[in-house]
């Protein structure tokens, strides 16, 4: 029952919600194409639910190649070690272009997953969509995450989730990943509810986004 409610509520949410940000979603893209380059970011493809890759939508905050240019273009070797070390999260990144700071810091740049929950890739509320490069090394680096990692892709990520309204980027991975999984273990249509309640605050204050 909970299931079928949950994806009643994604494909009516995701619907409301791409009418309510289409005026976002333009001035977005304009900015983007104003800087040069697709408008849509050119990122490989993450983790889905039972470890299904899929090709998530989100709108292109940085330098166009930018997830290339990181782990392979010389200059940027530091930048990828200091990457790693914090957990696939950095706190200045010089691959985000001018438009790019605003689209991140305010989480625009997720609005178009919601084309993912339409297709049933994604729900709204859910766990972090992880890269498998990524996975692979933070489970190497915290070898007690992986049984937490095969819960969390028991369920479809999410636009949303715990960890992003109550810490988002500013928590590693340990503990973010324990987050996700909490929630995979807990989730109800009440605290997914909750969670949804809480996330525009997260997208206006931008606290903790990179």
């Amino acid at each position: 029952m909970y299931e079928t409610i949950k994806r009643i509520i994604d494909i009516l949410g995701a619907i409301f919600l791409l009418a309510v940000f289409l005026p976002v979603c333009l001035v977005t893209a304009y900015f983007i194409k104003k800087d040069g380059g697709p408008i849509f970011a050119d990122t490989p493809e993450r983790v889905g639910v039972k470890g299904k890759p899929f090709k998530m939508y989100k709108f292109r905050s940085m330098v166009i190649d930018a997830h290339e240019l990181l782990r392979k273009d010389p200059k940027y070797q530091k930048l990828y070690q200091a990457y790693k070390r914090n957990s696939y999260k950095l706190a200045s990144d010089p691959r985000i272009t001018p438009a790019g700071r605003i689209i991140r810091k305010h989480s625009i740049d997720e609005i178009p997953n919601l084309l993912n929950v339409l297709k049933g890739e994604m729900s709204i509320v859910g766990p972090r969509a992880y890269y498998p490069d990524e996975l692979k090394s933070q489970m190497k680096k915290y070898p007690h995450t992986q049984k937490l990692v095969s819960i969390v892709l028991s369920v479809k990520p999410g636009v949303t989730g715990a960890w992003q309204v109550s810490g988002r980027s500013e928590v590693n991975f340990d503990k973010r990943i324990a987050m996700d999984a909490a929630y995979a273990q807990k989730r109800s249509i009440w605290y997914d509810l909750e969670i949804m309640l809480k996330t525009p605050w997260a997208m206006i204050s931008g606290k903790g986004a990179m």
